[in-house]
């Protein structure tokens, strides 16, 4: 399997964080499992980090992860555990759940995913059936997986306040892989069935510049738990709304938002004898696929936008106006697999790392968005179930990807403080 392989120059400063999280390794374990006494797990996730050697960081956390299709299958094992593991704390007599996903009947590697999760289900012990929210499926329908795998999705049903299948299904877990950009459909409103992940974790109502500031939090007692400074795990932000790309109605504002990020980026440079250019991602602070998102390295970036890349910033999934931004600390990656840049992913189900992948892209440089249209994905192996060798080589596989689950770990536990201060029924 492809190993990260990182730039000389920066691998002293890159071994020194790692060698901090493995030397901590028990403690760490110990303040996570104490941490999940005190907060719900979300039942899954995905997040995307970026390793520039003197910081390594999660830039997105996303609650309804496709790409399950892109783990490694010799994983398999660890996603069926955390699945039942999953299961269980929600509805431990559950025998029946109902998967809902995007509709993207055409994406044929998203269908795959599709399939993909309802296999590490089925051999969880569950009957599981795809239930549709596209208003152009009324009738059973067999579509295919990139690989050919069937897909069955079905129209559902609501009857009182719980979803069947026509035939009678009645499912004890409600699985949606559909992140509800397009708003909350009344269908899946006041359920009494358990439905995971809660709405209110959906683009509807969801912001990122709200889980960074949770993951603020969560950085800063987990630095002062191992004695290192926060910042090489967490890119600080500014949230940025009113904007309205078209008209320019807010560029002002967006570009000093810039200015400030850039100028605080700077100063931890020359903190820590950093020598490359401070950059920032500007990205809309609600949606996923890697839309509305641009790389900016001065604030006369913002202020000299063409009309195409206004259109591009303006719009994203499910055609919805971008009016709030998220701009954060651009994360370097000098990681490459075959000499093109690349950008670890990992998966998580509970509270368990149960794979990632490598987002690769051969047309994009070290300081951009990786996830666009030509990237590919190559499987990460978590040697060991992602245990370390605390006593062993500093640079063996299982050392760094232990280090990325951790991180990952700290993204998971962000997302449910996150969640908890969202959630319309808490006190």
């Amino acid at each position: 399997m492809p190993i990260p392989h990182l730039s000389n120059v920066q691998t002293g400063s890159l071994l020194e964080l790692e060698h901090r999280i493995l030397d901590a390794q028990p403690q760490i374990e110990h303040w996570f499992r104490s941490q999940w006494h005190s907060h719900s797990t979300p039942f899954y996730g995905s997040v995307d980090l970026r390793n520039s050697g003197f910081k390594l960081a999660p830039v997105d956390m996303n609650l309804f992860p496709g790409g399950f299709n892109n783990l490694n299958p010799d994983f398999t094992p660890l996603a069926v555990q955390a699945a039942m593991s999953a299961v269980d704390k929600v509805c431990p007599e559950a025998h029946n759940i109902l998967l809902i996903p995007e509709n993207h009947t055409r994406n044929t590697f998203y269908l795959q995913n599709v399939a993909t999760l309802a296999h590490i289900f089925e051999q969880a012990g569950l009957r599981v059936r795809l239930g549709t929210l596209n208003p152009e499926i009324t009738e059973p329908t067999e579509l295919f997986g990139a690989n050919g795998d069937p897909v069955l999705l079905e129209p559902i049903l609501r009857q009182g306040n719980r979803l069947k299948l026509a035939d009678g299904f009645d499912p004890c877990v409600v699985l949606l892989n559909n992140d509800l950009s397009a708003g909350i459909p009344d269908l899946l409103k006041n359920l009494e069935q358990n439905l995971q992940p809660p709405l209110h974790a959906g683009w509807a109502v969801r912001r990122k510049s709200h889980h960074f500031k949770a993951y603020d939090q969560v950085a800063s007692e987990f630095a002062q738990l191992i004695s290192i400074d926060p910042w090489l795990i967490n890119p600080m932000f500014n949230a940025c709304g009113g904007l309205d790309f078209q008209s320019r109605q807010g560029e002002q504002q967006l570009a000093d938002s810039v200015s400030d990020l850039l100028e605080r980026i700077r100063a931890r440079y020359r903190e820590h004898n950093i020598k490359h250019e401070p950059f920032v991602i500007v990205k809309a602070d609600a949606g996923t696929y890697g839309m509305g998102v641009m790389s900016v390295k001065s604030p006369d970036d913002v202020l000299a936008l063409n009309r195409k890349a206004r259109n591009k910033m303006s719009v994203v999934k499910e055609g919805l106006e971008v009016s709030e931004v998220i701009v954060q600390e651009g994360v370097y990656t000098f990681e490459t697999v075959e000499d093109a840049v690349a950008e670890p992913v990992v998966y998580m189900m509970d509270r368990f790392v149960i794979g990632g992948f490598y987002r690769v892209h051969t047309g994009r440089g070290v300081d951009e968005n990786l996830n666009a249209p030509g990237m590919h994905f190559v499987p990460l192996s978590f040697e060991s179930a992602c245990l370390p060798e605390r006593h062993g080589n500093p640079d063996c596989p299982a050392n760094r990807f232990y280090s990325y689950g951790v991180i990952s770990r700290l993204a998971l536990l962000a997302a449910s403080l996150e969640l908890e201060a969202t959630d319309p029924d808490s006190e």
